[in-house]
């Protein structure tokens, strides 16, 4: 009886699921198999049959795996490889020194710094950033007042700008799981491995370390994932030098006007995405607890 209950409470959220996620999955996979219309839109499959057999409704796929497009998979692996290493080594940090090393009266203050941000549209918060890093922005005034450039520096539409973006944005959900794990450390053992001689270095690897593995996990996967399919940093910030694979599906929606091609890459992303976590389920759900 007390199982059934459980699953009543269940029928919201998987209800949310359907809609929201498995739905609209299920959607993008059948536009994926239609060939585009000579004006966009879908091309009207007259013999279902023959399309079936000539495997007309594979060249899509066919055609995401094509050299042109490698490149551009690789790019975004890579940036959102870098983001959160990055993330990570600037959020353990930070996590740390708020959980273990901050009053506890003042903790409120530094969450809220943090979270404050989030209020904020990212749209918004994305075209500060353009503000700060162009040639007549802040950054490139103020080196310019104090004579330590004599032109501005190339701060907007590469790399650079799209990762600093990047991080912005995601560096929050790195450092609250992480800080979530650190608080719920019981002081006493980081006392008591001090007190059998440890330093600070092997207190920190040897006990807090492995105790923070679910948040680093937790702040990996929170981070990895939207970074990979984000399109309005490296949109806004980056420029054409600096498309992803978020740019081209949202290329092919609005300008291309390719939706069963757009479809195709946007649901082989997902594929991947879903393989990740599967993997992540596979060989860490287990075994570490769910903050």
């Amino acid at each position: 009886m007390r199982g059934k209950v459980y699953w009543v409470f269940l029928i919201p959220s998987a209800m949310v699921l359907i809609v929201f996620f498995l739905f609209p999955l299920l959607i993008m996979l059948y536009y994926s198999f239609l060939q585009r219309g000579i004006y966009g839109g879908f091309e009207p499959i007259e013999n279902l049959k023959e399309y079936i057999f000539s495997f007309a409704w594979l060249k899509n796929y066919i055609r995401v795996f094509d050299s042109l497009y490698i490149p551009i998979y690789l790019r975004s692996i890579y940036i959102a490889i870098l983001t959160t290493i990055i993330c990570l080594f600037i959020g353990y940090p930070v996590a740390y020194f708020i959980a273990l090393k901050v009053k506890p009266e003042n903790k409120i203050l530094y969450l809220f710094l943090i979270i404050v941000p989030l209020w904020t549209s990212f749209l918004i918060r994305t075209y500060a950033w353009i503000l700060i890093l162009r040639d007549e922005g802040l950054i490139n005034l103020f080196l310019l007042k104090i004579g330590l450039i004599n032109k501005p520096l190339p701060l907007l539409y590469n790399e650079f700008s799209v990762l600093l973006g990047l991080i912005y944005g995601e560096l929050p959900f790195m450092i609250l799981p992480i800080y979530a794990s650190l608080e719920k450390i019981d002081i006493s053992l980081i006392e008591a491995s001090k007190d059998l001689g440890a330093d600070e270095f092997r207190t920190f690897k040897r006990v807090i370390l492995p105790l923070t593995l679910p948040g680093i996990i937790v702040g990996v996967t929170i981070v990895f994932i939207p970074t990979l399919g984000s399109f309005i940093v490296s949109d806004l910030l980056g420029g054409a030098k600096s498309i992803l694979v978020g740019n081209l599906i949202q290329n092919q929606f609005i300008v291309a006007r390719d939706k069963p091609f757009g479809s195709a890459i946007a649901f082989v992303l997902s594929s991947f995405v879903l393989v990740l976590l599967y993997i992540y389920r596979k060989f860490w759900g287990g075994k570490i607890e769910v903050l």
